[in-house]
């Protein structure tokens, strides 16, 4: 089962990075991360409420119960690891083509393998191995692919953006497992999403509104609460996956990974993006993978 939602939770990100970019393309960066942040707050903040305040909810998988400060305080750090990664894969997702921002946050399921087995001695067997080894030859190959398009990953400052919004992702994978084995899944995505609101609200009026005549405008796009929705819907897959019993981080990222088979078709369908035969190559390495990683679960 977490297996399948990790498969769903996939899928939703793909779509999340999609809407991402399509509500980033001449747009101020720091205005549409504070709605997205305030969109999610928005879907969770009544099951906060109608959890606190009556017995609605009491036996669902949207209950969220009453937690302390000693719980808090682990979720406000997740909150600023996630903002972190954000603040720099939209800056990244902007200026650079998703077909290669895919790529670069496919090797965050190697950072969290490697977290994985140091961490919590978690060990993967010979079908899940092969889908670990053929994931890293994909994104190898894949980032061969961006040099055809004239960026140079050691001199692009976003290209640097974009791995350390990896790297961050890969801390943040990690304690989400730590937070799962400790900690209800729904209380965690419920405020941690209320305090990233919180976060960048402060971070848009002290860094953006006084400076907002002098960068790229704000505009309104439709796609800003899509990457709310499709954000939302895949967290709450994968806190799920993560709370059940017997599931592996590794596997349950790299599979996340396989994000990057949606935003790419979604690149040639809706954005033209080149090059795309290579890509494509590149990519049917990195499905094998994902099912190499599939049948080592059954």
């Amino acid at each position: 089962m977490w297996l399948s939602l990790a498969f769903l939770s996939a899928a939703l990100l793909g779509l999340y990075d999609v809407s991402k970019k399509q509500a980033l393309r001449g747009n101020a960066v720091i205005p549409v991360l504070f709605l997205n942040t305030l969109f999610s707050s928005c879907i969770f903040l009544p099951f906060i409420l109608l959890s606190g305040t009556t017995d609605v909810l009491d036996g669902t998988m949207v209950y969220v119960p009453a937690c302390g400060w000693e719980v808090h305080k682990y979720i406000i750090l997740k909150s600023f690891i996630v903002l972190g990664s954000w603040l720099f894969g939209y800056f990244g997702m902007k200026h650079l083509p998703i077909t290669i921002v895919g790529p670069i946050n496919a090797t965050r399921p190697v950072m969290v393998l490697l977290g994985a087995l140091l961490i919590f001695g978690e060990r993967l067997n010979t079908y899940q191995w092969i889908g670990v080894l053929l994931a890293i030859a994909s994104v190898l190959l894949l980032s061969r692919s961006s040099k055809r398009e004239g960026i140079d990953f050691r001199y692009n400052r976003w290209i640097w953006c974009v791995a350390l919004a990896s790297l961050l992702g890969a801390v943040s994978a990690l304690y989400d497992k730590f937070l799962m084995q400790r900690f209800d899944s729904m209380a965690v995505q419920s405020w941690f999403t209320l305090y990233q609101c919180l976060i960048m609200g402060i971070v848009l009026m002290v860094l953006w509104y006084p400076q907002r005549r002098q960068g790229t405008p704000f505009r309104w796009s439709w796609a800003i609460p899509l990457i709310s929705l499709f954000l939302c819907a895949a967290d709450f897959a994968y806190f799920t996956a993560l709370a059940q019993e017997g599931s592996l981080i590794a596997v349950v990222s790299m599979v996340r990974r396989g994000s990057v088979v949606v935003s790419f078709l979604c690149g040639a369908l809706l954005f033209r993006e080149k090059n795309l035969k290579s890509k494509t190559i590149d990519l049917l390495i990195v499905l094998l993978g994902m099912l190499f990683l599939y049948w080592g679960t059954r």
